[in-house]
C-alpha cells in the first residue's frame, strides 16, 4: 500500500467523490480511480460503492479511514513543516476570518510571515463563509468562532477569551441603579453581531435573564463598529474582552456586572489537511499557532 494510494483513498473518503478528490489532489479522475482500484486489490475488499452523485464508503473503508486518516495528516504536516524549514516559502497565502479578530489579533502577528517572503491576502467572512472558502480551495487557512462540523476540515483552538457585557459609564450607571436590573438592561438598545444573537443569548442564558422578545437596535458583523457606538453612549453589547480592554482601561467603557457569570468565546484556526502539503501553508499554520495561542 503506497502512501500515494492511501492519501488518495483518504481524500475520496472525505470528499465522497472521485472527481472531488481529483481536484483536491491535482490528479485526473482516471488516476484517482486507478489508485483506489489498486488499494482495493491490496485490501482484498471493495472500499466504495459507486453511486450517481459520488461514492459511498463500505464498512472496510470506514475502518481504514479511522485507522490512518489522522496519522496520515500528521505525517504529511510534519513533512511539510520540515520542507518549509529548508525551502523557500515565499508566495501568496490566503487567509479568511472574522474582520474584527483579524484586525485586532491577527494583523500584529503577521510580521514573521511577511519577512519570510509570504504575501498575505486577508479576506473577511463569517463562520459559514470561512468553511465554504476553505472547502472550495479559495483560501488556505481560516479563523472562526464556529466549531468545525465538517469532517473534511481540521482545526485547533487558537484563542479562548472572556465575553463581557459592556456599555458607556452613563448607560451602566442607569442599569445598575435601576430597581430591576434585567428590565433596565433590556430597555437599553442592543448592538448585536447577527439576528441569531449567539453571543448575547449565551451571556443572557448564563445569567438567567429572559430576553425571548429582544430585538437588536443594530446588527453588524464587525464588532469594532459596536465598540465605537458604545463609546458614544449608545446602547449595550456583549463583546470579546480583547476588543474592548483598551476602552475599559481608559474609562470610555464599563463592565456591566453580570448577575451570575461571564461566558467565553473560542476562536479556531481551520484548514483542509491537503492544504498542509504546501510548505508555505504548513509554515504559516505553525507560526500563527505559536504566536497566537494563549496570548489573551
Amino acid at each position: 500500500m503506497s502512501l500515494v494510494r492511501l492519501r488518495t483513498f483518504i481524500e475520496v473518503y472525505r470528499q465522497r467523490s472521485i472527481s472531488g478528490a481529483a481536484r483536491m489532489l491535482n490528479l485526473t479522475q482516471p488516476a484517482v480511480s486507478q489508485h483506489i482500484a489498486g488499494l482495493e486489490v491490496a485490501v482484498g475488499r471493495p472500499l466504495f460503492e459507486r453511486q450517481v452523485n459520488g461514492v459511498l464508503p463500505t464498512s472496510i473503508a470506514d475502518e481504514l479511514a479511522a485507522d490512518i486518516g489522522d496519522k496520515l495528516d500528521a505525517a504529511e504536516a510534519a513533512l511539510a513543516s520540515a520542507r518549509a524549514r529548508s525551502r523557500d516559502v515565499s508566495g501568496a497565502l490566503q487567509l479568511i476570518g472574522h474582520a474584527d479578530f483579524m484586525a485586532e489579533n491577527l494583523a500584529p502577528e503577521l510580521a514573521p510571515l511577511l519577512e519570510a517572503g509570504i504575501r498575505v491576502r486577508m479576506h473577511t467572512g463569517d463562520g459559514p463563509m470561512v468553511t465554504q472558502m476553505l472547502l472550495e480551495g479559495h483560501c488556505d487557512l481560516g479563523i472562526s468562532a464556529h466549531p468545525v462540523t465538517d469532517n473534511r476540515l481540521k482545526s485547533e483552538i487558537l484563542l479562548t477569551n472572556k465575553v463581557i457585557a459592556v456599555a458607556s459609564p452613563k448607560v451602566v450607571e442607569r442599569i445598575v441603579q435601576a430597581e430591576e436590573f434585567d428590565r433596565a438592561l433590556l430597555q437599553e438598545p442592543l448592538l448585536a453581531y447577527n439576528l441569531e444573537l449567539s453571543l448575547v443569548d449565551a451571556w443572557l442564558n448564563a445569567n438567567r435573564i429572559d430576553a425571548s422578545n429582544l430585538i437588536p437596535a443594530m446588527v453588524g458583523q464587525d464588532l469594532r463598529a459596536h465598540r465605537n457606538l458604545l463609546v458614544q453612549g449608545i446602547g449595550w453589547s456583549v463583546l470579546p474582552q480583547f476588543l474592548c480592554q483598551k476602552q475599559l482601561n481608559s474609562g470610555e467603557l464599563m463592565l456591566i456586572p453580570p448577575p451570575r457569570t461571564q461566558t467565553e468565546i473560542i476562536y479556531y484556526l481551520i484548514w483542509l489537511p491537503s492544504a498542509l502539503r504546501q510548505p508555505r501553508v504548513a509554515h504559516a499554520r505553525s507560526a500563527l499557532l505559536d504566536r497566537l495561542q494563549g496570548v489573551l
